[in-house]
């Protein structure tokens, strides 16, 4: 990138400028007409000057006049109009107008024309600083912080897209303003002309003197606001420590401290800033005051008219806010210029990626190649200390190597550097005798994987961060109705312009190929696969069931599911699952629910009628009110308030009663007493109507089932269900959106799969219900084929920032399972199965092993303990960043030495 803004400015946008600058020239003619037509006005068409030897004058003659070249030669065209002295102001005061207007619109399509340029020039400088990100060298990114690279590229080049616009422009066009008010000042007296050019000096020489420091400052300030940036980001990634090591106090002096030193540069900053402000303004205030005073005495002693010294005025009132922009100017350019260094000096480091690498690939990868050779490489972090020390070794890319080794014997770096996550300092690495280091991303992405220790899940589904390795290229267009094609053209055209790729992130762009499935209808098996390999498979299993469909969207799965849950009731009705599960059936209370959800008898859908929002619902409060419900739930309250207080009376916050009677916390424990200390002992109808809501949630809360205090009783269950006909029946228009019934026959788009196929609650009190339910459950999707359609549905579950919704394990194994879905030519594992323990270690490395040799494909295993490598063809033993020992098993363990050690060490 050019260290010059105004050269990458100019290279970028050089069309564009011309034509707004050939507007802004042409805009000079119609304002210097603004600035001569007053004065025409003052002394013809008010005093009358032209109109004392004549009551008509001619107006608008075109004559062309060639005294000059041919003494008293005049060409006419046009003699124009005879107008009266009435006439000649009202058409002068339009003309007057007119010039205004023209100016107005020369202003408006100037200013439109830039601020679109400076927007598209900010966008293509944003796409190059992330562009470069996408090739920084991996080694790079230990040194910088990622929340100041964010910072740079969302906020620093933020002033660069106002300024862009205005880099040829502005001082094309304030200065054309100035000068032609300087112009016609100096027609009309050259003393005020070059008083106003002196005191014009002045002021453009002062006043940028007095900003330097201000610019000083604002780089401070820049600077230290980045490094705050980066520290708030450092404090969010290592809450967790700063919490377990009771360093939080330390964190905020540390912060303090650097908001104290942001505080003195931003208050010297505004200081020195006014400063200029002040002195600005009295010189800016100079020029009128010699107006004034040298106009005036003109004008006294007749050495000029008074519509001249108007227009002088007018003329100089335009003039303070052009030089007063271009000193502002000035400074921009000046502040931005030095943000514009400060950004690309960390955007252009030494070792970043071609871009010829990661060009998008025209039609599947090439093969990987045969063989991969290391040749004395030589890899040092800080260029004393080396972690590979002359590493030579010959992989073939089909084969099946380990590598093992002690402490600091070198073979995680030798990872990463196959991974091309380190560049070696010294070396050769070469496949087929192609440089391993120039092979297109595109090649090593799809025909490479690697998994470390750490994988990072994006925020976004399952799926999506499953197939994250088979996005390459676009491989099917999305498709559009012609109203949204013609907007999305227009935007890919918009993007050209701004020097962004016309990529369509709508798009397909999952190579299924890769996969080895044929398109989008056969993708599930190939997922499902590689979740067996890894064994997540159960867990995204669980997530399903937990998971929401929505039968509008997947109309065949819901009927599906219906299917499921008929034939999930017919085996309830087996002696072996007797009791186990309380349906949902709308003529019966269902005592393992709770009084709320007998009432609204289905699923929310919002916050409407959700949790304890339900008491306070006016439309719940009126059915309640017309069942004569609302006293019986406000008495039940009550006696749970009264039965609650004495039972908690004494007890710990953590005690497992708390739990049993979840309806009231520890929490709410005190108030409720303070609640009922203030009624001493009378009835509900002492309580005041502030209260009524929150005794009425305790009943809403309670389920019989489970905490039976005895309160629902066969009465009770019918009023209830009085009520529930009451609430579907009357529930108005607008909130049928806010619940879904339960309905036998009817899929649930707001229940979970589990709940759906269930319908119906699984009683309280018999012994592992939950696990022989989950079995039956299980049993049944088997039988119906639909165990990948539920594991479907847990695909789209979001696993949040970092995946951090997901447990380590199950990020470790998404990670190695999106290495594995795209069927490497080899496959590089770096310790990425040392957080499971032993069995769980060798079974996935066992999987991998058996869909490799069925693909012939190969992987290189780094064993984060010797005993892994025992069933692989060869085995690499490593010590000091060299390759001390390598063969096949029963080779190695022949010759003894560190690879024996190793193996008893095991």
């Amino acid at each position: 990138m050019e260290r010059s803004l105004f050269s990458y400015i100019w290279r970028h946008s050089r069309p564009e400028q011309v034509v707004i600058l050939l507007l802004v020239v042409l805009a000079q003619i119609f304002y210097f007409m603004s600035l001569t037509v007053p004065k025409s006005v003052i002394n013809n068409g008010i005093q009358g000057n032209a109109f004392k030897d004549s009551k008509t004058i001619p107006f608008l003659v075109w004559e062309l006049d060639l005294t000059a070249i041919f003494p008293g030669k005049v060409i006419r065209f046009f003699d124009g109009f005879q107008v009266d002295q009435l006439q000649y102001l009202v058409v002068m005061s339009f003309v007057f107008l007119g010039a205004v207007v023209v100016n107005g619109l020369f202003k408006k399509t100037i200013n439109t024309q830039k601020g679109r340029m400076g927007e598209r020039m900010l966008r293509r400088l944003r796409y190059e600083l992330y562009d470069r990100i996408l090739r920084f060298p991996p080694a790079h990114f230990r040194k910088v912080k990622q929340a100041e690279l964010a910072t740079m590229v969302k906020d620093e080049v933020e002033p660069l897209g106002g300024f862009i616009g205005d880099a040829f422009v502005q001082p094309m066009f304030l200065g054309g303003q100035a000068l032609t008010a300087i112009i016609f000042i100096m027609m009309q007296n050259w003393l005020l002309g070059i008083i106003v050019i002196v005191l014009l000096a002045a002021q453009m020489a002062i006043i940028p003197r007095l900003r330097r420091p201000v610019l000083v400052l604002g780089r401070e300030r820049q600077i230290s606001a980045r490094q705050l940036a980066g520290r708030i980001a450092e404090t969010a990634d290592g809450v967790h420590e700063i919490h377990i090591h009771g360093a939080a106090n330390y964190e905020r002096a540390d912060i303090s401290e650097r908001l104290g030193r942001i505080f003195k540069i931003r208050f010297d900053l505004y200081q020195k800033k006014f400063v200029a402000k002040f002195w600005n303004n009295i010189l800016s205030q100079a020029t009128p005051f010699a107006i004034y005073l040298i106009g005036g005495y003109f004008a006294i002693t007749g050495h000029m008219d008074v519509g001249a010294v108007v227009g002088v005025l007018l003329a100089y009132k335009d003039l303070p806010s052009p030089i007063k922009e271009l000193i502002d100017w000035d400074q921009q350019r000046q502040d931005v210029q030095i943000k514009y260094e400060q950004v690309i000096d960390q955007f252009q480091p030494e070792g970043m990626m071609p871009p010829e690498l990661q060009v998008i690939p025209e039609g599947p990868p090439p093969p990987l190649g045969k063989e991969l050779a290391l040749a004395g490489v030589v890899v040092s972090e800080d260029g004393r200390v080396k972690q590979l020390d002359s590493l030579s070794l010959t992989v073939p890319t089909n084969g099946r190597v380990a590598v093992i080794g002690g402490s600091g014997s070198g073979k995680e770096v030798l990872g990463y550097v196959l991974a091309r996550q380190t560049l070696p300092a010294s070396g050769s690495i070469r496949i087929d005798g192609k440089d391993f280091f120039q092979l297109p991303e595109y090649i090593i992405g799809a025909r490479l994987a690697y998994v470390g220790q750490d994988t990072y899940l994006f925020p976004v589904s399952v799926r999506d961060n499953l197939l994250f390795g088979l996005k390459l290229r676009p491989v099917a267009p999305a498709t559009y109705d012609e109203a949204t094609r013609a907007l999305r053209e227009s935007f890919w055209k918009e993007s050209e312009r701004a020097g962004n790729p016309a990529f369509d992130p709508n798009a397909d762009w999952v190579d299924y190929e890769l996969a080895g499935a044929t398109g989008p209808a056969d993708l599930l098996p190939c997922m499902v696969r590689v979740l067996k390999q890894v064994e997540l498979d159960e867990d995204i299993y669980s997530l399903g069931l937990r998971g929401t469909v929505d039968a509008k969207l997947r109309p065949d799965l819901a009927e599906k599911i219906l299917k499921a849950r008929h034939t999930l009731h017919e085996h309830l009705q087996d002696g072996t699952y007797a009791g186990l599960v309380e349906p949902f059936n709308k003529d019966h209370y269902n005592k393992n629910l709770s009084v709320a959800e007998n009432l609204l008898f289905g699923t929310a859908l919002g916050k409407q009628f959700d949790g304890d929002n339900l008491a306070a619902d006016p439309y719940v409060l009126s059915v309640l009110k017309e069942t004569g419900l609302d006293l019986e739930l406000q008495r039940m309250g009550l006696t749970i308030a009264e039965t609650m207080v004495e039972l908690f009376s004494g007890l710990s916050p953590d005690n497992p009663l708390f739990e049993q009677y979840s309806f009231i916390s520890a929490d709410e424990l005190p108030n409720v007493r303070l609640l009922l200390q203030r009624l001493g002992g009378k009835g509900i109808e002492a309580v005041p109507e502030a209260d009524r809501i929150r005794l009425m949630t305790l009943p809403f809360r309670y389920i019989e089932a489970r905490h039976r205090l005895g309160l629902i009783d066969a009465a009770m269950e019918e009023r209830i269900l009085g009520a529930r006909r009451a609430f579907a029946e009357g529930l108005p228009d607008n909130l049928r959106d806010a619940v879904e019934f339960y309905d036998f026959e009817r899929y649930n788009s707001a229940a979970t799969l589990q709940d759906n196929i269930l319908f119906g609650r699984l009683v309280y009190g018999q012994a592992q219900a939950g696990e022989r339910i989950g079995t039956l459950i299980a049993q049944v999707f088997d039988e119906l084929g639909l165990r990948d359609s539920v594991i479907e549905v847990g695909l789209e579950y979001n696993v949040g920032v970092g995946g951090k919704r997901l447990p380590a394990s199950q990020r470790q194994k998404l990670g190695i399972a999106r290495a594995l879905i795209k069927r490497p030519e080899l496959m590089v594992v770096n310790e990425a199965v040392a957080m499971f323990d032993g069995r769980t270690q060798d079974r996935i490395r066992d999987n991998i092993l058996a869909g490799a040799s069925e693909g012939n494909r190969g992987v290189f295993w780094i064993a984060n303990r010797p005993s892994q490598a025992e069933p692989f063809e060869k085995i690499v033993v490593m010590q000091g960043g060299r390759v001390v020992a390598q063969g096949s098993p029963s080779e190695l363990a022949a010759k003894g030495g560190l690879y024996a050690e190793l193996m008893a060490s095991a």
